[in-house]
């Protein structure tokens, strides 16, 4: 029995200083924190030197523009990424459409299960929801995406309901083992649900035209963006930018941009990320391993 508790406490030992050794290889500097844009916590924009960038649909209450869409992008041969509540996914309404994306080979990640405003507008600080209620609805979100297949490991990232968050969202993300993500600002894409009543209304081709501009305005173009639409709107919006997709594709082709799928655009980065958690989750098993057979061996 001696000999037994011995070869076990010394296949241990050598377990862990193999999972050290694995995560002190020297490694690439991160490129996030040089060629990502992070805002509280979230990446909002890509590898500025790659002619690339994504884009990104949401999903909650409306999908009226979902076959356009689709359409559009299997014309252009484009692959996209597509972020949907839970309550979007349990649409039977929907269903069709998000299997689909699944099989066009789209991204289809979570955007809340409830589409909950996580903190205050005017004192971003302030959060509305205790972590406890951030998980559970978190949770329930990929509950209703692996009804259609689809995995928390193959969809770790993550853009939060109305965009906004704070550095608590970003902090909690990461210990669920996911990566908040965000629109890039500056072309007001993400304007297309607004309606002709609201204060900050932006029609279609002012969208468009504020995308040109921007692109010529900025050093970097439009390199690493990432672009937010949404996959329906209110009806009392009739200008539909989802039906300008077929030019907005058509422009950014002419310009070179390659478009890609969010996890192609940022893969990498998570990638390491994931691979570093589950180190983490290793050594903290073998940990609790050693300890209770060192126990047992104290008492032979």
């Amino acid at each position: 029995m001696k000999l037994i508790g011995f070869t076990h406490l010394l296949v241990l030992f050598f377990t862990l200083g193999s999972l050290g050794l694995a995560q002190s290889k020297p490694v690439a500097p991160d490129k996030e924190k040089a060629d990502f844009v992070v805002e509280e916590g979230a990446i909002v924009r890509g590898d500025q030197t790659a002619r690339k960038l994504a884009l990104v649909f949401t999903g909650d209450e409306f999908g009226d523009g979902a076959d356009t869409i689709i359409k559009v992008l299997k014309q252009h041969r484009v692959k996209a990424s597509f972020f949907f509540t839970g309550r979007f996914y349990r649409n039977p309404d929907f269903k069709s459409s998000v299997q689909r994306l699944k099989r066009d080979g789209h991204y289809l990640g979570a955007h809340s299960d409830q589409h909950l405003l996580y903190c205050d507008w005017t004192r971003r600080d302030q959060l509305l929801v205790s972590r406890e209620q951030f998980e559970e609805d978190l949770n329930k979100n990929y509950a209703a995406m692996g009804a259609f297949g689809i995995t928390k490991n193959e969809a770790r990232y993550f853009l939060p309901p109305f965009e906004w968050y704070n550095r608590s969202i970003s902090n909690w993300t990461e210990e669920m083992n996911l990566r908040l993500i965000n629109f890039t600002p500056g072309t007001r894409s993400n304007a297309d649900y607004t309606t002709p009543d609201l204060k900050g209304y932006a029609s279609s081709e002012a969208i468009m035209q504020r995308i040109r501009e921007y692109e010529a305005r900025d050093p970097a173009g439009l390199n690493g963006f990432i672009f937010l639409m949404h996959i329906g709107v209110a009806p009392a919006r009739t200008d539909k930018f989802y039906n300008r997709l077929d030019d907005l594709i058509g422009w950014l082709r002419v310009r070179k941009y390659q478009l890609v799928r969010i996890d192609r655009l940022l893969g990498q980065k998570s990638e390491v990320r994931g691979q570093k958690s589950e180190v983490r989750r290793q050594k903290s098993e073998v940990r609790s391993q050693y300890s209770e057979v060192r126990i047992q061996t104290s008492n032979l």
